[in-house]
């Protein structure tokens, strides 16, 4: 007579989602880190030119013109370093890409306004500060999840009001370019926010 012996199927392997989760916080975590990167040096350029644009606010000469390209230029190298960043940890893309048309576009039209006076550069500073503030709502809008980025929706926001108040300004005879300088500065304050936020958001993961 056999001995009986109870017999216990092996257990299905199911799949399991820490790899998945795993990976996605990488991701996360990767985007984070070279976001703060971006966004310390976007303040340290920013409250630089500020600085400059300031002191030479008064005339619209060679060294204030070639300030108000590199700006917008500067802009568009710093997009691109976004983009790479996003593409290799799977984020999106298709607002970064506008960002870039919208500064490129800009420089080409600062290049043109600064030959004709004040007021066209406001006016074109101005048309570049409402879209590009909605671009950054947006993206800001779509990275909340990673944290630091009420900041940039908040600046993004503000950014809009600005570049309104940029083209309003220009049709006045009191139309200065100081405005531009307060305006870059108060941009990369946010940045630096952003920068703190999102360091303070990587240790409590």
């Amino acid at each position: 007579m056999t001995q009986a012996t109870d017999t216990h199927p092996l257990p299905l392997d199911r799949p399991s989602t820490d790899t998945s989760a795993s990976t996605a916080t990488a991701a996360t975590t990767g985007v984070s880190t070279a976001l703060r990167k971006l966004y310390f040096l976007r303040f340290a350029f920013a409250a630089a030119w500020a600085a400059l644009l300031f002191a030479t606010a008064d005339t619209l000469g060679a060294l204030t013109a070639t300030l108000l390209v590199i700006y917008p230029l500067f802009d568009v190298a710093c997009a691109v370093v976004d983009i790479r960043s996003a593409r290799a940890n799977g984020q999106p893309l298709r607002a970064l890409y506008v960002n870039v048309g919208l500064s490129a576009v800009t420089t080409a039209g600062l290049v043109v306004a600064a030959t004709s006076g004040i007021p066209a550069v406001l006016r074109v500073w101005g048309a570049w500060a409402i879209t590009a503030g909605l671009v950054q709502l947006i993206v800001g809008a779509v990275r909340r999840g990673m944290g630091g980025q009420w900041a940039m929706i908040a600046s993004g926001g503000i950014s809009t009001l600005a570049g309104t108040s940029f083209i309003l300004q220009a049709g006045q005879d009191s139309a200065s370019l100081t405005s531009l300088a307060g305006y870059a500065f108060l941009g990369g304050v946010f940045f630096l926010v952003s920068a703190l936020r999102l360091g303070r958001a990587r240790t409590t993961v």
